[in-house]
C-alpha cells in the first residue's frame, strides 16, 4: 500500500497537497472559531477540537467514496459527430464538473474576499448557537461545504499517481490527516499568519483555478475527446507543481521585502523623532 512513497512525485504531491489543505482550510477554521465563540468559554476549545476531528473523519469518508466513483472508467455514452467525439464515463464526468466547480468557487471566493472581506464573519454571526451539539452540527455542515473544493483539489493533485487506485487514496488521506492535525495544534497561529498575509489565501485560491482547468483537460483526455480532429491531451502534473512552487517562492520573497521595508520605515520614523 505504501510502495507509492518510493516515488518522488508522491512526496511532492503529499507536501503540496498538505500545504493547500491547510491554507484552504483557513476559512473553515474561521467559521469553526466563530461558531465555537457562541458557546461558554469552557466548551469553546472542546468544540473546536471535536469539530476538526469530526471534519477529518467526514473528509476521509467523502474522499474514499468519490475516489471509488472516479474508478468507474468504462464509457456509458458515446458522442460522435462531425466536430467532436468522446466516450463519457463517470470518471470523466466527475472530473469535468469538479473542475468547473473549482473554477466557479475560486473566482467567486476571490471576488468576495477582495470586495467583501468580512462576508464570512457576518454570515456566521447571524446564527445563534445554544449548545455544544448544535455547534458541532453547524461545524459539520460548514465543513461539508468546504470539503467539496478540498476533495476535488486532492483528486486533481493525485489523479494518475501510482499504479493502483489505492495509491492516490493513501496520499489524499495522509494529507488530510496531517493538515487537520496541524490545524488542531496551530489553529490560532495559522489564522493569525493568514490574517497578517491575506495574499497567501488568495494565492491558494488562484491555485484552484489551475487545478480546476487541469481537471477539465484530464476529463477530456480520459474520455478520449477529439475536437475538430485534435485529441485533447493531459497536462503533466510537473507543470502544476512548478507553478505552485515558483509562486510560493515569489510570495515569500515579497513577504521578506515587505518586512524589510517596514523595518526601514520604523527606523526612519524613530530617527526623525
Amino acid at each position: 500500500m505504501f510502495e507509492i512513497f518510493a516515488s518522488t512525485d508522491a512526496w511532492v504531491a503529499l507536501i503540496t497537497l498538505t500545504f493547500l489543505e491547510i491554507v484552504l482550510g483557513i476559512d473553515n477554521i474561521v467559521f469553526i472559531s466563530i461558531a465555537a465563540s457562541k458557546l461558554p468559554v469552557k466548551q469553546q476549545k472542546k468544540a473546536t477540537n471535536w469539530g476538526l476531528a469530526l471534519a477529518m473523519i467526514q473528509r476521509i469518508v467523502l474522499l474514499i467514496g468519490v475516489s471509488y466513483l472516479i474508478a468507474l472508467q468504462e464509457p456509458f455514452y458515446t458522442i460522435n459527430n462531425s466536430w467532436i467525439s468522446a466516450g463519457l464515463s463517470w470518471q470523466s464526468l466527475i472530473l469535468f464538473f469538479g473542475g468547473l466547480f473549482l473554477l466557479y468557487k475560486s473566482t467567486s471566493e476571490i471576488h468576495e474576499k477582495v470586495e467583501i472581506p468580512k462576508h464570512d464573519e457576518t454570515r456566521i454571526k447571524q446564527k445563534n448557537l445554544t449548545s455544544l451539539s448544535r455547534a458541532l452540527v453547524q461545524i459539520l455542515l460548514i465543513d461539508f461545504i468546504f470539503s467539496i473544493d478540498s476533495i476535488l483539489t486532492a483528486i486533481g493533485m493525485t489523479n494518475g499517481l501510482g499504479e493502483k487506485p489505492e495509491d492516490a487514496i493513501v496520499i489524499m488521506v495522509i494529507a488530510v490527516v496531517i493538515s487537520i492535525l496541524i490545524m488542531m495544534i496551530f489553529a490560532n497561529a495559522i489564522r493569525k499568519f493568514i490574517n497578517d498575509h491575506p495574499s497567501m489565501q488568495l494565492l491558494a485560491l488562484s491555485f484552484l483555478i489551475l487545478i480546476g482547468f487541469m481537471l477539465i483537460t484530464e476529463a477530456a483526455h480520459l474520455s478520449h475527446t477529439v475536437v475538430f480532429g485534435q485529441e485533447i491531451g493531459a497536462i503533466p502534473k510537473g507543470y502544476l507543481y512548478f507553478a505552485i512552487a515558483f509562486s510560493l517562492f515569489i510570495e515569500f520573497l515579497n513577504m521578506r521585502l515587505k518586512k524589510k521595508i517596514n523595518y526601514v520605515e520604523e527606523v526612519n520614523t524613530e530617527s526623525d523623532n
